[in-house]
């Protein structure tokens, strides 16, 4: 397991935005023997791993058997986190500072991003005699800070974290009026070609820490922890069913871009997979399941005021499959899928919030605009959701993956009111 732990910090050191942990997750396909195959080419289907890319920021992959069943096993997760993206025309010099104008990217914990080591992510489009061309960057130094005001000039701090988000929580990153986020950028990356354009975001640089070998200590926890149990488990894990892993972009913002989970990236794939393989597509989808992978709330140590009366769990509890009134779960799905943890020993939960707290949606109910398929939200509690630094269990994590390379191992069939798992 401490290989695993490891690697998922590789994962979350390295998934500074989406553009970066959509880079980071295909080479790591790549290496694994998946071909590239692009959505404007025409496919040729003759080895077994495959995937697809859209807008460099998400990510379809998929394994063939060389014998098909009429069924997908898919799971989705996002890569996707809360924090801020760097507006256009970012610099304004003011009260003696050179700060960046950003935007909050999803409902981001506010007080929780000041202090804290930022620095910069994402794809530049760069220009040049030659035309345009894209490149997926990570700066590796602290590059701006969100401070705080001291305690002694506001005597409120400690009972008011009202902030307001265009006042308060703009970057500074230099005294110099003449820098600029374009000349930083260059300079740090040793860029020649101009900054034609960009979509740039800050991330928190502190790393990765282990708690007494009990939980995960992190940024960004809120999905790469679901992601990588996923894409652990997918990796040349082959069925007579399609398995598939979709990984989102925009989740935090509500999935509806050109490559997120309510575009029809996913639909569009498996239909011409189905149609390579002269799979009926209606027929295939009635024989499939989804599961949409996120994190959820655990029960607080400090307020236990927060958590419904009988399904809010801690941290290292087990797997959580979430039912809400706004999800996808119901008593089949969630059926099946406890059943697949059972006969692989895996502790499950039910979950449910607090009937006065709003819940999210889901990458499956986003994809379920498009297909339909019968679906189930499982995933991971975890504490300080959308700040900073997060904090989940690490046993959680580990089962979570067993769970799902189980669920890529299942055959499940559905008729005359019988449920055959195998």
């Amino acid at each position: 397991m401490n290989n695993f732990n490891q690697e998922l910090i590789k994962l979350i050191k390295n998934g500074v935005s989406p553009f970066n942990t959509c880079l980071y997750i295909k080479d790591i396909l790549e290496k694994e023997g998946y071909e590239e195959l692009k959505e404007n080419e025409k496919w040729q289907l003759k080895n077994n791993k495959y995937f697809i890319v859209r807008n460099d920021a998400s990510i379809i992959a998929f394994n063939l058997n060389k014998h098909l069943d009429k069924q997908f096993n898919i799971v989705t997760t996002h890569l996707d986190t809360p924090t801020f993206m760097i507006k256009p025309n970012p610099e304004f010099y003011e009260n003696n500072y050179l700060k960046l104008n950003v935007m909050p990217y999803g409902g981001i914990l506010n007080y929780a991003f000041m202090d804290r080591p930022l620095s910069i992510a994402g794809r530049l489009i760069l220009k040049n005699k030659n035309g345009l061309k894209k490149e997926i960057i990570a700066l590796k130094e602290c590059s701006c800070v969100i401070p705080s005001i001291a305690i002694h000039q506001n005597d409120k701090a400690n009972s008011n974290l009202d902030l307001n988000t265009q006042i308060d929580l703009i970057p500074l990153i230099s005294q110099d009026k003449n820098y600029s986020l374009e000349k930083l950028l260059k300079d740090k990356l040793k860029i020649k070609d101009k900054i034609f354009d960009y979509d740039l975001f800050l991330y928190n640089m502190e790393e990765p820490q282990i708690i007494n070998d009990t939980f995960l200590l992190a940024p960004r926890i809120d999905n790469l922890s679901c992601t990588y149990s996923a894409l652990k488990a997918f990796i040349n894990n082959f069925n007579d069913s399609i398995n598939i892993l979709a990984v989102f972009n925009s989740e935090e913002i509500g999935s509806n871009t050109y490559e997120g989970a309510d575009s029809n990236f996913l639909i569009d794939s498996l239909k011409r997979i189905c149609a390579y393989f002269d799979l009926d597509l209606s027929e295939s989808l009635a024989n499939s399941l989804i599961i949409s992978a996120d994190n959820t709330h655990a029960r607080h140590p400090n307020h236990d005021d927060l958590s419904d009366h009988t399904n809010t769990p801690s941290l290292n509890e087990g797997i959580l499959i979430t039912r809400e009134i706004n999800g996808t779960t119901n008593g089949l799905t969630s059926a099946i899928f406890k059943e697949i943890c059972l006969k692989n020993n895996l502790k499950y939960l039910d979950y449910t919030s607090r009937n006065d707290f709003a819940t999210g949606s889901t990458q499956a109910g986003l994809s379920l605009k498009h297909l339909s398929i019968n679906s189930i939200d499982v995933g991971l509690a975890m504490l300080a959701m959308h700040s900073s630094l997060e904090l989940i269990g690490l046993k959680d994590i580990y089962d979570l993956y067993l769970a799902f390379k189980a669920f890529y191992q299942t055959k499940y069939q559905i008729k005359n009111n019988k449920i055959n798992i195998k």
